[in-house]
């Protein structure tokens, strides 16, 4: 009887993981998450400010940078509990050793000599109203030339600067490694 209540129990689980499909509602391919039933869902009358400090290159440079990943997936994440896309307000602040991620194509082969893989993603997330910023600081310290920086990205002197004035406008701040 404990073995055909076990088998049961296994099984159940498996259909419950197996009934969960990945989704991309807002960005698509990238910042995939999953619809799960019956679990606490963010407050869809509220509007959530949240500035991001990007500040590490954790994957290899022929991936998409996994913090970025992280905020397509925060937008996905909105999008499936029904906050509506107008009440999402997100700054990013690139810095230390993400700073190639915002690079052009030229310029990210000029360091890595392949075609920077964050572009589409940064324009999907810029078309859904992220703002994104680059430190200053960050590209004069790794020589990078500003003529190679994504058009979709502004220039800040500093990510410090950027993300205390965020904070100060009352957005929650983030730091995705």
């Amino acid at each position: 009887m404990k073995k055909l209540l076990f088998v049961f129990c296994l099984l159940s689980c498996i259909h419950g993981l197996q009934a969960q499909t990945p989704v991309n509602p807002r960005i698509a391919p990238q910042g995939t998450v999953y619809e799960i039933d019956d679990v606490y869902l963010p407050d869809t009358t509220l509007t959530y400010k949240v500035a991001i400090d990007l500040k590490s290159s954790n994957n290899p440079p022929d991936k998409v940078n996994r913090g970025l990943n992280s905020v397509a997936r925060l937008l996905n994440l909105y999008a499936v509990s029904g906050v509506p896309a107008a009440q999402i307000k997100i700054a990013v602040a690139v810095h230390y050793t993400a700073t190639p991620i915002v690079l052009t194509h030229a310029g990210y082969r000029r360091k890595y000599g392949i075609d920077n893989p964050n572009l589409a993603l940064i324009d999907s997330l810029h078309k859904a109203g992220v703002e994104f910023f680059v430190c200053g600081q960050s590209l004069v310290a790794r020589d990078y030339a500003r003529q190679y920086v994504n058009p979709q990205v502004r220039i800040a002197l500093s990510m410090l600067t950027v993300i205390t004035e965020y904070a100060a406008r009352g957005y929650t701040v983030l730091t995705f490694d």
